[in-house]
């Protein structure tokens, strides 16, 4: 409780569920990103249209860091459960 006994206000997105897609490589490797697959394949799309090489940003559930994946190496996609 905050002076005055007036509760404190919850951090701004508190309590919001994020949506998380899961990303399955070539390499086995399996990630698991922030957003719904239709944004998470818009992001992959727009990688593989880009320059040679151009990587897709994406940011991990969980710890938010930021991951960078080849679009040439993404075998599926799928909503995390």
């Amino acid at each position: 409780m905050r002076a005055g006994n007036q509760p404190s206000s919850p951090p701004p997105g508190y309590g919001c569920a994020v949506p998380t897609t899961e990303i399955l490589l070539a390499t086995g490797d399996r990630f698991e990103v922030d957003g719904d697959p239709s944004a998470v394949e818009a992001t992959i799309i727009a990688a593989a249209r880009g320059s040679i090489m151009a990587l897709a940003w994406l940011t991990e559930a969980g710890d938010g860091r930021d991951v960078a994946v080849n679009p040439e190496h993404v075998v599926t996609l799928r909503v995390s459960s």
